[in-house]
């Protein structure tokens, strides 16, 4: 039995299996190979290999985000099979005697600069489709089978770290914790775990002999213990009851509403990041969608995403919330969110650099194929659309600018939309200090702690040696907050909390006495948010 000590992300129990996630960073050598037949049957087998694995997630997009979410292992299916590509390979292993890897690599990189080099803009696109079945099928041939689509079973998933495009792709109903060596509370994987209501525990010396292994993960004591004895196993199936029948007693309050012993009744909506998403929306009993992450669909996408695709995601949406609100906040790329067919320069501080809606101000196509599908959507539900990163009436005003001209387009095209509720993220100093001008441009904010809280106290959320400063808490960000309900009201906005510290329990009732209209939290803490303020009473001082 080994036990190690991190810190806890949330607090939760878990046992399982582990299952070492290691992003493939095999680096692939030219190795002269004495039997080329027997190394176009390793070739071929792997091709066997990649293909489920694209089956497996081409179904799973299928029942998560539907025919266009899927469409694109479709065409890596197709394209692993392709005749040049597999003629190029054939070849390279058999003229040149080089192993299977190295045949792939070349191949990849080969006909990836050639599409890449093309005119056409479809083509060009297939670039970074080629670049993908060849880094898979190196994979496969390599031994680094990691893929998150194909989990036979729930797992505790050990990781050096994961990026948002990595999280965004898993199968989270396969997952029963996280244990990471780096990151921090703050980042993406911590508000997974927060969204998943499952343990997670970060700055743990992970190792790869641990795959396979019997772990328990203690989200209370912030601990890891592999290979644990009976005693502790024990202990940890009965906090896991426990733990179950706390849930159950929270699903009573399914259907109640959410209000104060002395009346004050506030929205309580979920947060979510897919399609796939709005079930557990619906289950935990939330009133509405308060924040809709729509990047998912770049971060999962090769290419940008076509009006088509972007419409089904959002009409699935608003379709299976049958009328309850859906806020849809536009492209929040950039930052720690890269996406390689966007072309982002690297920067020193991405972090106050080219992301959201300078990027969508900036490249006016991009951001108006995104407002014609969502308007589109608007006509199959109660959609709302909210704006990133604001800082200034200016930014505002050309945002509105722009969606008249899609509006006006649609209305000459005969397509039939909805006038939207349109609203602004309120997570810079700038748009605090300057929301009373805001609130007479939109009809709603919504304040992104996560970011407020980075900005007010100039702390990289995302650096761990920082988090013993960072403090969500902090009296500067809770005026911040304070500021923005006052002015939005003033302003004629209702005003809502879509980031982490809408589920802060412990500032729910500060939050109420400020005079908040909505909080938006993972789906998993709706219900012990409305447990915590129809505890409170208001009228008591």
């Amino acid at each position: 039995m080994e036990k190690y000590a991190g810190k806890s992300i949330f607090r939760k129990v878990a046992i399982g299996k582990v299952f070492f996630y290691e992003k493939n960073t095999a680096v692939v050598k030219r190795t002269k190979i004495d039997d080329p037949k027997a190394e176009l049957e390793r070739f071929e087998q792997a091709k066997e290999t990649a293909k489920a694995q694209l089956q497996g997630l081409y179904e799973k997009a299928l029942h998560e985000v539907g025919d266009s979410g899927a469409a694109i292992f479709e065409v890596h299916m197709m394209m692993i099979d392709d005749l040049d590509y597999n003629g190029s390979i054939q070849n390279m292993i058999e003229s040149q005697s080089v192993n299977a890897e190295y045949a792939v690599a070349m191949t990849g990189d080969n006909f990836s600069t050639m599409f890449a080099e093309m005119d056409d803009d479809y083509m060009k696109a297939r670039a970074a489709d080629v670049k993908d079945i060849s880094e898979r099928l190196v994979s496969v041939l390599s031994g680094y089978d990691n893929d998150m689509g194909n989990l036979e079973e729930p797992v505790i998933l050990v990781a050096d770290d994961l990026a948002p495009s990595e999280t965004v792709q898993m199968d989270k109903s396969k997952l029963l914790a996280f244990v990471t060596e780096h990151g921090s509370s703050n980042s993406h994987t911590a508000i997974l775990a927060r969204t998943m209501n499952i343990p997670a525990i970060i700055g743990i010396p992970i190792k790869k002999e641990w795959h396979g292994h019997m772990a328990i993960v203690d989200g209370y004591a912030g601990c890891v213990i592999i290979d644990p004895d009976e005693e502790e196993i024990a202990k940890a199936k009965k906090a896991v009851v426990e733990e179950e029948e706390k849930q159950k007693l929270l699903k009573t309050l399914k259907g109640q509403k959410t209000i104060t012993k002395d009346g004050k009744e506030i929205h309580l909506y979920a947060n979510i990041g897919s399609v796939a998403d709005t079930a557990s929306v619906l289950m935990n009993d939330a009133e509405g969608i308060g924040l809709f992450r729509s990047e998912f669909l770049y971060l999962e996408s090769d290419t940008y995403p076509t009006e088509t695709e972007q419409f089904n995601a959002y009409k699935t949406v608003a379709e299976n919330m049958a009328g309850k609100k859906v806020i849809i906040r536009t492209l929040d790329i950039g930052a720690d969110k890269q996406v390689d067919y966007f072309e982002l320069d690297k920067e020193e501080n991405p972090a106050l650099g080219y992301r959201a809606i300078r990027i969508c101000l900036t490249r006016e196509e991009v951001f108006k194929t995104q407002l014609r599908a969502l308007l589109r959507a608007s006509a199959y539900g109660n959609i709302s659309i909210m704006f990133p990163m604001i800082i200034s009436v200016d930014e505002v005003r050309k945002i509105r600018q722009i969606l008249e001209e899609v509006k006006e387009e649609l209305r000459e095209s005969g397509i039939p939309f909805k006038d939207v509720e349109i609203g602004v993220m309120i997570e810079t100093p700038a748009a605090v200090m300057i929301s009373e001008q805001l609130a007479q441009e939109v009809d709603f904010f919504s304040i992104g702690t996560n970011d407020l809280t980075q900005y007010t106290l100039a702390i990289d959320r995302q650096n761990p040696k920082l988090d013993e400063f960072y403090d969500a808490h902090h009296p500067a960000v809770l005026r911040m907050i304070q500021m923005t309900i006052e002015n939005g009201h003033k302003g004629g906005a209702w005003v809502g909390i879509c980031g982490e510290l809408g589920a802060d329990l412990e500032l729910t009732e500060t939050f109420l006495r400020m005079g908040v209209d909505e909080l938006s939290v993972s789906p998993t803490f709706v219900l012990p948010v409305r447990n915590r303020v129809r505890e409170l009473d208001l009228s008591a001082e």
